[in-house]
């Protein structure tokens, strides 16, 4: 499982999208953190979105709590909510306050498009879908940043303003809480559908959820270079 850090399900789901999936995890937003030669106006203006998008993402997350099946289930998911609400968005707190930007007009941002188009579509996923339905649709964001944050360390060659954020999610907290819903998911899948669900009927389904979910991503980061 070394190279599959966040479980079989997740490494499905990736495979079955490798141009949707390079295109977000690999994007020219990505590479300038990486590099630190991102627009410290793109990053902040990135930040903002972001903090209201990890609103409504904590809030699809909830359902995960309303739609499980075992209590695993459940205490994966109000761990989610509980590493994005106190944790992950204190970040964006920290590093917006520095540049004279509050809390306060971080929760009241008005919504790019392209974070309209993102959390509307895991909210519209969330209450209109199962389950699966469900992590399918937030596993790219979860996964995807665990997965940047960890290839960002390893290849930078020196600290950037831009370290912070990338320890955040190459930090062994969050690799952790990350290991931990891959799990929970590799579980959910084989209780649902059985040892083969790649095989399954519905799998195309899941694999369009996640695909979805993962070129909102990208757009997500070219949403975050307008604001250079």
């Amino acid at each position: 499982m070394s190279n599959q850090p966040y479980g079989s399900t997740f490494a499905l789901w990736r495979a079955g999208c490798p141009d949707a999936w390079l295109a977000y995890a690999h994007h020219p937003f990505v590479t300038g953190l990486g590099d630190g030669t991102l627009p410290r106006a793109a990053f902040v203006h990135y930040l903002i979105q972001d903090y209201v998008f990890l609103v409504h993402f904590a809030r699809a997350w909830s359902f995960g709590v309303v739609k499980a099946e075992t209590l695993d289930e459940m205490k994966v998911c109000a761990a989610t909510v509980d590493a994005l609400v106190n944790h992950e968005m204190a970040l964006h707190v920290q590093t917006c306050a520095a540049e004279g930007i509050d809390e306060a007009a971080l929760f009241t941002a008005t919504e790019e498009f392209e974070n309209l188009a993102y959390t509307r579509y895991v909210m519209d996923v969330g209450l209109q879908g199962d389950f699966l339905d469900l992590m399918a649709a937030l596993a790219p964001c979860c996964f995807g940043y665990g997965e940047i944050g960890l290839r960002l360390e390893q290849e930078a060659a020196r600290d950037t303003s831009y370290s912070d954020w990338i320890k955040t999610y190459a930090d062994s907290e969050y690799q952790s809480v990350m290991a931990n819903v891959g799990a929970m998911i590799d579980a959910a899948i084989k209780r649902r559908m059985g040892d083969y669900p790649a095989a399954s009927a519905r799998w195309p389904q899941l694999q369009q959820r996640f695909t979805t979910a993962t070129k909102l991503e990208a757009a997500f980061w070219d949403m975050g270079l307008r604001g250079a």
